[in-house]
């Protein structure tokens, strides 16, 4: 040992400081490599398997490590300038804290992704406030970073901050205005992931996939993903489709405008006929016999004629038909409002509105109800002498013109 001292110290002086940087070289990559490639290989099997970034945050801490034997072993390391220690140890403690504030951001995105892995992630994700504690960590790490690289303390830095707020305010405005939605979108339970939204204004519809600090993306039914600013989901109007879903219905609102000249009153032969419908049978015998009633009631003498008496009308009764239709029809659901009404009559003809909730929310099976309901009651709208208003096509300004 006393031979490699006195060998060593009688070399030159550049020599003495070229072996000196060698060997701190080596020291340091000796530890990095027993840290990365042996001791996190042995302790891999005992981290989280579901995911790499535990690994990417454990290996950016090992990195310290060496950079840590530089910046303390440059002072033994002989004959170098003043200046020469100055930079290499500054450059060392900047790159520490770069891997130590990594090593922290890594480690909230893994806090982050096990909490997305319990249930009630979707009701309150907390990935905006994570990318907020990430934002501040890295604030802070650019602060200690200078302080490092100009040898002053973070302090002095900080007590500078106040001459700069207005400009930060300026810069950091829309992580701002996003923190204070996502805030309100968590509180309020505005809005989850897997919510169907739709939003006009940024031609969002469909269902949300990720919601984060800045950004909630969207993916359409088209497969396409519309990118919404957070904000914009607390100062725009969009519609949540959540409460439909959670109630187990949805509703059917569609109307049929019945031609206006197809509307008339029914001759007793005509009523006579439709009893024939099982589900109209209960409607035609009570209103039969409430009208029978007012006319023997309120009639007599020269008034008992056809134009003063109450008398049913086939639009009328396809009302009462309707609404015993979809009262009997097995998918729609009797926990919620069914009704049928007739809007006011306009140029399109008599809109008589079906308003009922289906018993399923699933889209397709939906789609197929509603479908049905409408197939049937266009195709009978016939035993009721009803037509359905359509406006003049070529095929009827051809037929005029060969019937002229």
């Amino acid at each position: 040992m006393q031979a490699l001292s006195e060998t060593f110290y009688s070399q030159p002086l550049w020599a003495q400081s070229l072996i000196g940087l060698v060997l701190l070289a080596a020291a340091a990559l000796t530890l990095n490599y027993v840290l990365k490639h042996v001791i996190l290989r042995l302790a891999a099997p005992y981290l989280d398997e579901k995911t790499t970034t535990i690994d990417k945050a454990a290996a950016w801490l090992a990195t310290a490590a060496p950079l840590l034997v530089i910046s303390r072993g440059i002072y033994l390391v002989p004959h170098l300038q003043e200046e020469v220690y100055t930079v290499v140890r500054s450059v060392a403690q900047a790159l520490i804290v770069i891997s130590v504030a990594m090593a922290i951001v890594k480690a909230l995105t893994y806090a982050n992704e096990l909490y997305e892995r319990m249930p009630r992630s979707k009701n309150k994700p907390i990935k905006g406030f994570v990318q907020v504690v990430k934002i501040l960590v890295l604030c802070g790490a650019a602060i200690i970073l200078i302080s490092v690289l100009i040898d002053e303390s973070p302090l002095l830095l900080l007590s500078g901050l106040g001459a700069i707020t207005a400009v930060l305010l300026l810069v950091f405005k829309d992580t701002i205005l996003s923190l204070v939605a996502s805030v309100q979108l968590t509180t309020q339970d505005m809005l989850r992931v897997g919510d169907w939204i739709t939003m006009p204004s940024m031609s969002a519809d469909g269902d949300v996939i990720d919601i984060s600090l800045h950004t909630v993306k969207v993916q359409n039914f088209d497969k396409t993903i519309v990118t919404i600013p957070t904000h914009r989901l607390v100062s725009d109007s969009y519609q949540n489709w959540r409460g439909m879903s959670e109630s187990g219905g949805r509703r059917i609102k569609r109307s049929l405008a019945i031609d206006q000249n197809s509307i008339r009153f029914l001759s007793d032969d005509e009523v006579l006929d439709l009893k024939k419908f099982r589900i109209l049978k209960p409607y035609l015998a009570g209103k039969r016999d409430e009208i029978t009633e007012w006319n023997e009631a309120e009639l007599s003498g020269e008034e008992a004629v056809p134009v003063n008496a109450r008398r049913l009308t086939n639009i009328g009764t396809l009302r009462a038909y309707m609404a015993a239709y979809i009262r009997w029809h097995p998918q729609i659901s009797d926990n919620f409002l069914i009704m049928v009404r007739q809007l006011p009559p306009g140029p399109q003809g008599v809109p008589l509105e079906i308003y009922c909730f289906t018993d399923t929310t699933a889209w397709e099976v939906y789609e197929g109800i509603q479908a049905d309901i409408f197939d049937h009651l266009l195709a009978i709208l016939s035993e009721f002498d009803l037509r359905i208003f359509q406006e003049p096509t070529g095929g009827d300004f051809a037929a005029l013109t060969k019937a002229g």
